[in-house]
Parts: C-alpha cells; sequence; structure tokens
C-alpha cells in the first residue's frame, strides 16, 4: 500500500467516525516504522479539516464533530508514544492554550503534540485560557512563544488582550506570540499584532520553527 493510502485511508475513517479502522491504521504505521508526523499532518488533521468543512456545509452537527474528534483523540494516543519517546534536545519553548471563552481544543491539542515531536518543549495550559494565566504561564515556563487558538469569532478579540498585557506588563519583546483557528487570519493577526498565523496544525510547526530557527 502506498503511504499515501495510509493517510487517506485515516482522514476517511475519522471522517466516517470509524474508530475501530482508524486504529488499525494507526497502529500498521507505527509497525512499519512509517512517519507518525505525515501520518498526523495528512491523516488526522486532514481528517478533522474535512469534518469542519461538513460542519459548516450544514451536513455534519454537533454530535457528528464530537464523534470525528473522539476517533482523533483515540488514534493519536497511538501515536502518542512515538512522537515522545525520542530522546532530544529541546530547541525551543512554548505555552499553548485556547483564549479565554472558548472549550475547543482538539485543534490545540494536535498542534501541541506535533510540536512535542519535533522536539520543541511545551506547556499546555488547556482550554478558556485567560490573557493573565498566558502571561504568568509564559515568563514561568520561560517561554519563547506564546501560541494561542480559538475556534469561535466571539472570543477572537480575546487574543488581542494577551498583547495588551503583554505590553502593559513590559513584556511584549520577551515572546513572540503566534495565534490560529477558523476564524482567525494573517489580517487579524495582523491587525492584533501577532508575530505570525497559521490556518492548521502543519502550518503551525512550521511557522513555530521558522521564528525559532531566525
Amino acid at each position: 500500500m502506498l503511504l499515501s493510502d495510509y493517510y487517506t485511508k485515516l482522514s476517511n475513517a475519522i471522517v466516517e467516525m470509524d474508530d475501530d479502522t482508524a486504529k488499525g491504521i494507526a497502529q500498521k504505521i507505527v509497525d512499519t516504522n512509517l512517519d507518525v508526523l505525515a501520518a498526523i499532518e495528512h491523516g488526522i488533521v486532514d481528517g478533522m479539516k474535512r469534518v469542519g468543512d461538513l460542519y459548516e456545509q450544514g451536513e455534519y452537527f454537533i454530535p457528528e464533530l464530537l464523534s470525528c474528534a473522539e476517533v482523533a483523540d483515540i488514534t493519536m494516543e497511538i501515536f502518542r508514544p512515538i512522537l515522545l519517546k525520542s530522546e532530544r534536545k529541546f530547541k525551543g519553548r512554548i505555552v499553548i492554550g485556547v483564549i479565554e471563552g472558548d472549550a475547543h481544543d482538539i485543534g490545540k491539542n494536535i498542534v501541541a503534540l506535533l510540536l512535542q515531536g519535533a522536539g520543541y518543549d511545551v506547556l499546555d495550559l488547556g482550554r478558556d485560557v485567560s490573557a493573565e494565566k498566558f502571561v504568568d504561564g509564559a515568563t514561568e515556563f520561560g517561554a519563547d512563544i506564546i501560541a494561542i487558538s480559538t475556534l469561535m469569532t466571539t472570543t477572537m478579540d480575546n487574543m488581542q488582550r494577551v498583547i495588551d498585557l503583554l505590553k502593559e506588563t513590559g513584556k511584549r519583546d520577551q515572546f513572540k506570540v503566534i495565534i490560529g483557528g477558523k476564524p482567525t487570519s494573517k489580517s487579524f493577526a495582523n491587525k492584533i499584532g501577532a508575530d505570525g498565523y497559521s490556518a492548521n496544525a502543519g502550518g503551525a510547526l512550521r511557522l513555530v520553527t521558522k521564528i525559532l530557527s531566525s
């Protein structure tokens, strides 16, 4: 079977809420030492993107959304030991979380694990995180980057509060701030003064790598 076939089948299994097939494919990827990072990006991330599109089109609703996310979580658990077992020097520190008012964290969870798997030291603050918790967490952790996500248009403005608080406390120059999530955009990132934006998990990994290597 071609690599792309594995990824396509994994993506389809998530969209179809087929946890048995998803687990089987994930285990085969692990057992045959295939690229887990690529499987996450082209299988899980792609599948959840398709699920999001179906939700927006009115073909999927909240129950389907939650079921697909559960399959994605189950699959990630199979990949997690592979991503975390390699001993490597951490290349930078990232604090990540979902902004205050939003409890949607599947995308954030995938980004956090991708970053860990790529060798970054990650502090996951979870969901519904206030600006104060972001700033305090980044300060105590000695972070290089603060990564903020949201899936709700009603909480987008709370991202601005993190940057404002960094300025108020004289810490803006200590951290790079990046944002992501479906309602956000590059123009919105520019508007609030963020240092970067990514539309997906793979892009977030590339963005962090670019920032910390420059």
